[in-house]
């Protein structure tokens, strides 16, 4: 097959690992720069041109969208999708999975547990805080990775003072209940074609809440319980995500649902873990484009 991995960055290791993968199996593979791609309706057909040559020789395209290019980058995916090529994250899921009210909205109608959070829009600010107690709350913007624009408000005085600027500053966020049973941890597990392929549980290190590789948290490979897996799996269904990263929080009434991510990082959890999940998506896609 004519497989196209979509990157910006075609040397950075997720992109890299797709490749030698797809070349292990003996498929032709590319990686087509977002940047460099035209999209185009002609004679009602969708028509992508690369470095303006036409594209039409793809069997299926592999997603990388960084979140900073979100917007053209599904409408880069539905594009492909238009054009009948199989996209292992599809346009919706991956705009979905992105804004992380959206996400809680999808994957509450799917009665997939996650933390009490409310829409930062609120008319009345100590009305909504009290819904917490009078313990810490979390404040996100909708869309963030690697743990950026998370902020843990520990008082009720930081966290008046902390809403009222974002929403001064016209931000989208959500509050968030503090999971402080988790102890800084949480699990991240892969989701290939509905099933958990690979685990980890990752520590924040000391003085810090969140356990992001990125922010230096440590991370061991794990088996996750029955519940835990089932939880992802759900999370990835609801979401319609071939692919996707769940990081999952401990908390006293089970198991929760933190973020979903559609263009995990394969680099941390392949090291961590030892499980080449690049060539399972390659298995993924082979499983559902024959050609």
């Amino acid at each position: 097959m004519n497989i196209a991995v979509l990157s910006r960055g075609e040397h950075l290791y997720s992109t890299q690992s797709l490749l030698k993968a797809g070349l292990a199996r003996n498929h032709n593979m590319e990686v087509l720069d977002p940047a460099h791609c035209t999209l185009a309706v002609a004679q009602g057909k969708a028509v992508l041109y690369y470095y303006n040559e036409v594209v039409d020789d793809l069997h299926a395209v592999i997603p990388r969208i960084g979140a900073s290019h979100t917007y053209y980058g599904s409408s880069l995916v539905r594009h492909f999708q238009s054009m009948g090529v199989f996209c292992v994250v599809g346009a919706e899921p991956i705009l979905q999975s992105r804004n992380k009210w959206t996400c809680f909205q999808v994957l509450a109608k799917a009665g997939v547990s996650v933390p009490k959070t409310i829409l930062g829009n609120v008319p009345d600010v100590e009305a909504a805080l009290a819904h917490f107690g009078k313990g810490p709350v979390i404040l996100k913007l909708l869309q963030g990775t690697h743990g950026q624009g998370v902020i843990l408000a520990e008082t009720h005085a930081s966290a008046l003072s902390t809403i009222e600027t974002l929403k001064t500053a016209k931000a989208r966020f959500v509050i968030q209940e503090f999971i402080a049973e988790s102890n800084g941890a949480d699990l991240r597990a892969i989701v290939v074609d509905g099933q958990v392929v690979a685990a980890m549980k990752r520590q924040s290190r000391s003085g810090e809440f969140r356990s992001n590789l990125h922010r230096g948290g440590t991370a061991e490979p794990i088996n996750l319980s029955h519940v835990q897996e089932n939880i992802a799996i759900r999370a990835a269904k609801a979401l319609k995500l071939g692919v996707c990263g769940v990081d999952i929080l401990e908390s006293q009434h089970g198991p929760m649902v933190l973020e979903v991510n559609s263009t995990p990082g394969l680099e941390g959890i392949e090291n961590t873990t030892g499980i080449d999940i690049a060539t399972k998506i390659i298995n993924y896609i082979e499983r559902n484009k024959r050609t």
